[in-house]
């Protein structure tokens, strides 16, 4: 169980399970170079869990044996690909995606279609997209609301005051996310903070618990976390028989009921959608206006193109695409952050990249955070440096990361284009500035966000 929960959880694939028990004897990835398994049992978890945590580790495997490198896990080896040139030569022959909507219900014991069906899962993934996309037309004024009211609160203050941006915008990210999801009865405060702690229950243990086994070992917390997803699932459950009755159409969960999907799945898209929504929403922001306050230069460019795109009016949804600097802004504090450090495939069918053989039935990782910071792809790629994105050969990198294009996972597209309406909406009557001294460190779990509260100051422009 604990084995499947890590595979689940830290390599964001939903066919492992399968793979581990029905392809116990596959051959391994001979010939790679990497680490031996520390322990016949866990293999090199251990060593995942001393560098304290999946992307450290995989930065000190790379730093070792290279761009093509195999660790065990279990009795099974893993290989992970850490740059651009190598991943290229595996996704072009295996175009198939991952995102947090497979991870998510792996672990949460859902089905990707049903009875596992290939074709059912597909046409499930495009209901959901669509959803997405329908959501984001239904509910701009919405979304343009919740920003404008977050900017009257920041106008408010003293500008020595000290700003939470952890705090200020992961709530933005709740009131967004469960309003646009789940419906306008989510404008009552008291449903968002009741959200809110099963949520935070849930995703804490997703992040840490399943990683390091300590959830299987802690009857208390696992109580906890269970009883937090029950409470959960019946909340999403009795939304989803309400706007049936009501047949508004608004709402995500009202595009996937009018799509003909179960109340049963309806409900598992939503807890998918709620989850990952709201923490990729929220780093995405938080991480964007962290490197803005830290850059006059770049505040200053993306003020211009505000002013130019949009003049006094409010931003509007056919307007985003034409703000192209913003867009190059939040695909840099993507990469600076490594917002999702990684992503992995199975080995559909016997694959080769250099001179590595991959066997069918191989799990491959995808260290999206070492490729994000290799020297190789990023000149200076510590900097945070928006104007890099001029470049076609670096927005053609970042396409085939799945950062960009029509291979982004919708949470992210959405992310984005919240991120974009918060931007328009602060930058234009607002200057933000970073506190002298502050390092904002990154955790990276399976959204990459500051390990401590990042605060900022927040002045007028004249």
């Amino acid at each position: 169980m604990l084995d499947f929960a890590i595979f689940a959880v830290t390599f964001v694939i939903a066919l492992v399970a399968a793979v581990l028990y029905l392809y116990p004897s596959s051959r391994t990835a001979s010939g790679i170079p990497g680490l031996n398994p520390t322990d016949e049992k866990d293999g090199n978890l251990q060593d995942i869990v001393s560098r304290g945590g999946l992307h450290e580790f995989l930065v000190s495997l790379h730093w070792e044996f290279g761009s093509v490198a195999s660790f065990w896990f279990g009795g099974r080896q893993v290989v992970s690909l850490g740059a651009v040139q190598q991943l290229r030569q595996h996704i072009n022959p295996n175009r198939t995606t991952d995102s947090f909507e497979t991870m998510l219900k792996s672990l949460l014991g859902y089905r990707l279609g049903a009875g596992g069906d290939a074709a059912e899962a597909v046409m499930r993934r495009k209901v959901y997209e669509n959803a997405v996309n329908a959501t984001l037309k239904s509910n701009f004024p919405l979304m343009l609301k919740l920003a404008e009211e977050l900017l009257g609160k920041w106008r408010s203050f003293p500008e020595s005051q000290h700003t939470p941006l952890c705090a200020h915008l992961l709530g933005l990210a709740m009131k967004t996310v469960t309003q646009l999801a789940l419906g306008e009865s989510f404008g009552d405060d008291a449903k968002v903070l009741s959200f809110r702690k099963n949520h935070n229950a849930i995703w804490s243990e997703i992040g840490k618990g399943y990683l390091d086994g300590s959830l299987e070992k802690s009857s208390s917390r696992r109580g906890h976390y269970e009883t937090a997803r029950s409470e959960m699932e019946a909340m999403l459950l009795s939304v989803a028989k309400e706007r049936k009755a009501q047949r508004k159409q608004t709402a995500f969960v009202d595009a996937l009921l009018q799509a003909g999907l179960t109340e049963r799945e309806v409900m598992e898209d939503c807890m998918v959608f709620t989850l990952a929504g709201c923490v990729i929403t929220a780093n995405l922001c938080i991480w964007a206006l962290h490197f803005l306050s830290t850059s006059e230069e770049v505040q200053d460019k993306l003020y211009k193109e505000l002013d130019e795109v949009l003049g006094s009016d409010p931003v509007s949804l056919d307007k985003i695409p034409e703000l192209r600097y913003c867009q190059r802004v939040l695909n840099e504090t993507v990469r600076t952050a490594k917002l999702t450090p990684v992503a992995a495939r199975l080995q559909g069918v016997e694959g080769k990249v250099d001179q590595h053989v991959i066997p069918k039935e191989t799990l491959v990782i995808y260290a999206l955070g070492v490729v994000l910071q290799d020297s190789d792809t990023w000149s200076t790629p510590y900097r945070f440096d928006p104007d890099r994105f001029e470049e076609e050969s670096v927005e053609e990198s970042f396409r085939l990361l799945g950062f960009s294009g029509n291979q982004t996972c919708p949470e992210l597209s959405f992310a984005y284009t919240v991120a974009a309406v918060l931007l328009s909406t602060l930058v234009r009557p607002l200057k933000l500035h970073g506190l002298k001294g502050q390092v904002a460190e990154v955790r990276s779990e399976l959204v990459s966000t500051p390990k401590e509260e990042t605060w900022i100051t927040v002045g007028r422009r004249s």
